[in-house]
Formats: structure tokens, sequence, C-alpha cells
């Protein structure tokens, strides 16, 4: 690991300092849209713009890297998210916000990709996948932290917006002054949509189900937060709690992927988000309860994704597999776009526990459908399964084509490396050179 600080310590600083602004503007928005009076179903269409940017911005941001190049892209993207952020303050109405979200979720798609392949383009063979694994911690961390900063100042000012475009414009400086050479733009062979849901329709289903969940927790939790009165301090806990609970349940859940049948591991995942669900909507405005359950959602859903991509790559062969994630990533965002509208306009008509209730059903839908494609398909020998891949949805399609590819090839190193010992044992021949040390 100090090995991969060393070599692009300066990525990781901007990324950290990125994902802070991000994690701090749509928390910010949602407790800040509460002070102005804006009903829920109207935030809910504004946190939605958000994922409406991102799809485009995945569609886009290979075409303007080509056209080009990543620096250029990288500051027209970073300067314009920047200055969105700065308008929040300025332009306080839904209308505003709802273009300025579309903008912010454009650019930081774009932004991704960029500074995914940079960081990809800075490391050795020998550090690639420690490299990524530092970037997927620094990024989750930088979330949760963020959602620290809201205590910062009065939510109901300009200082926190101001925050936020500082954060943003000063994380591009370490990046763009790195002396990492410029990396090249790959394009992975292309899967259509049709061909990636006839090979796994239980990830493409629960992938669009999950968009709904991640939208729903990660855009509507502060507006949920303000409808039942929680205050700023609390609002924070509660979801910086949603957060950790992913960054905690990760690697447990992989583990357990990587052994059992993934299925099973699905239905057991929503069953407990679904309960959860159903304990939350008894909370009412108990923080502590909330934090809890809010911790048990996060560490559900963050895994989930993962885990729905392991179950996909099942199914493929390993040059497909880049051009899945980037199909899975598209899915969930369209599932995403839907989520805080859905919520949003629930929330208005039904009341705020409406928000649990809703995130509930999502989950429960995940497990009946995935009991029933168990009716429907004999399972993958454990043994043979892809390997469980440590992303998120914040992850580009980029950074989780590369962690598929690591990880498949860690996964084929560990069985030559068995059938090496296997051989050894079976004849009275000296160990494999790898294996005398």
């Amino acid at each position: 690991m100090l090995l991969v600080l060393k070599q692009s310590w300066a990525l990781m600083l901007g990324m950290l300092l990125l994902m802070l602004g991000n994690g701090l503007q749509g928390s910010l928005l949602g407790v800040r849209g509460s002070l102005e009076g804006i009903n829920s179903a109207t935030l809910g269409l504004v946190m939605s713009a958000y994922f409406v940017g991102f799809l485009a911005g995945s569609w886009y941001s290979p075409v303007m890297l080509r056209r080009v190049g990543h620096v250029r892209v990288f500051a027209a993207l970073g300067s314009l998210a920047s200055a969105a952020f700065i308008l929040y303050a300025v332009y306080v109405n839904p209308f505003s916000w709802f273009a300025l979200r579309l903008v912010v979720g454009f650019c930081f798609s774009g932004i991704y990709v960029v500074a995914e392949s940079w960081l990809n383009h800075s490391a050795t063979n020998e550090t690639r996948g420690q490299t990524l694994s530092m970037y997927l911690i620094v990024q989750m961390s930088g979330m949760v932290l963020g959602q620290l900063l809201l205590n910062a100042a009065d939510p109901s000012g300009y200082n926190l917006f101001v925050l936020i475009s500082v954060l943003v414009s000063i994380s591009f400086a370490p990046i763009l002054l790195s002396t990492s050479p410029t990396p090249r733009h790959d394009t992975a062979r292309s899967m259509t949509l049709r061909r990636l849901i006839e090979v796994s329709p239980l990830a493409c289903v629960g992938m669009f189900l999950l968009g709904g969940v991640f939208s729903a927790l990660y855009a509507m939790s502060s507006v949920y937060a303000s409808a039942i009165g929680l205050t700023v301090a609390s609002t924070s806990a509660f979801i910086t709690a949603i957060f950790l609970g992913g960054l905690t349940l990760q690697y447990p859940i992989g583990w357990l992927s990587d052994r059992i049948d993934r299925r099973w591991l699905t239905i057991a995942a929503a069953g407990i988000g679904f309960a959860t669900c159903l304990i939350a909507t008894l909370a009412g405005s108990s923080i502590q309860l909330l934090v809890a359950c809010a911790f048990v959602l996060g560490g559900i859903a963050n895994p989930m994704y993962g885990l729905l991509l392991a179950y996909a790559n099942d199914y493929l062969d390993v040059e497909d597999m880049p051009s899945a994630a980037s199909g899975l990533l598209f899915i969930n965002g369209s599932g995403a776009v839907a989520g805080p509208v859905v919520v949003g306009r629930a929330m208005d008509t039904a009341g705020a526990a409406s928000f649990f209730v809703l995130i509930g059903v999502l989950f429960a839908c995940i497990a009946v459908y995935a009991l029933w494609r168990m009716t429907q398909r004999e399972h993958v020998v454990v043994e043979s399964a892809a390997p469980y891949v440590a992303v998120t949805s914040r992850t580009s399609a980029y950074a989780t084509g590369i962690a598929v590819e690591l990880a498949d090839e860690a996964q084929l190193e560990a069985l030559e490396e068995a059938d090496e010992d296997l051989e050894y044992r079976a004849s009275d021949e000296d160990p494999p050179a790898s294996r005398q040390d």
C-alpha cells in the first residue's frame, strides 16, 4: 500500500477532495430544499436529475475523450461542476436545481472515467489491484466524511455551497499537476442489452430494482430526515451510517459470495433489507434505531451491486465482462432515475414512512424474483464461479471492467498454483520453483 501511495498520492488526494464535495452536495440539497418549503415530490424530481445526467455522461464521455483528450475533458467538466455548486445557492428554486443537478451528474460521470483511467495508467502490473482497492476505499471514505461536513455551517446559508465548490476546484489541482502520463482511452468489446438480459435475467432485473434502492437511500435520505424533523446533526449521523454500512459489510458479503450459491445470498440479503425496512417504519424519530437501520440497509445495498455483477459474470467469457459491467451500470442507472421520483411522490401522498416502505418493496421484489429464477436455471458450481468484485454504482464501467479482469486473473493464478501443488503431491519430483521459497 505504501508503494501505491507513493506512486499515486496526488490522484488519491484529488479523488478524496472530489468525493467530499460530491458526498456533501446531495445531502445538503435535501436539507436546504426542505428548509425552503419544497415538497418531497419536487425534490424527488430534482434528485433524479443527477442520475439522468450520469447516464448521459456515461454515453457521451468516451466520445469527448477520443476528440479532445483526458486533460481537456477533466478540466472542462471540473469547472462546470464547481460552477454548478455555487449556482445552487444563487438560484434557489426547483427548476434551476434540476438543471444544475443534470449538469453535475453529467460532469461526474466523465470525471470518474478520466480519474480512474489515470489511476490505472499510473499503476504497474504488480500494484494495479492494490491501487484499485485503495481508490475504492478513498471514494467511500470521501462520501462518509462529506456527510459530516453538513455540520460545518448553517444549511440555510451560502457557506456550505461555497465549501463544496472550493473542495471540487482544489481536487483537480493534484490530479492535473500529477507527473503521471496521460492515459490512452480503450473501448471494450460491445454487448447489447438484449444479449445481457438473455445471459442473466436475474442480474439485470436485480440491478434495475437495486438502482431504485440506491437512489432512494443516497438521494432521498436527507429529504426523509428533514420530513420527520431530525436536526442537522442527526441527519448527518443518519446518512453517514448508510455509507459506513456499505464500507463495513462489503467484504464479508463478498467473502460469502465466493463460497455459496449467489442466488441464495441475494435472497438472504434482500430479505434482511426488507425486514430492516419494516423495523425502520416503526422507529419513528428514534435516532438510535434509525441509524442502526441505515447502517444495515447501506451494508446490504452496496455489496449487492458487486454480488449481482459477479453472478452475471458466472455466465460470461472474460472478454465480455467489461462490456457487461457497462451494461449493468446503465441498467442500474435507469432504475436510479425512477427511484427518487417515486419515493418523493409517495412521501408527499402517504407520508414520510413511505421512504422505507418503498425501499422494502424493492428489496422484496429482488428476493421474490431471485427465488423464482432458482426454479429456471441450475446454479453454477462454486469452484467455477467468477470472483466477487468489491465495486459500487459510483464506480464507472471503466474501473469496474479493470476490477473484473484483475479478479479473474488472480483466480486463474490461484487455480494454476493449486494444480501445480496437486501434480507435486502425485509425483516424486521436486516442488515447482515458485513453491520452494
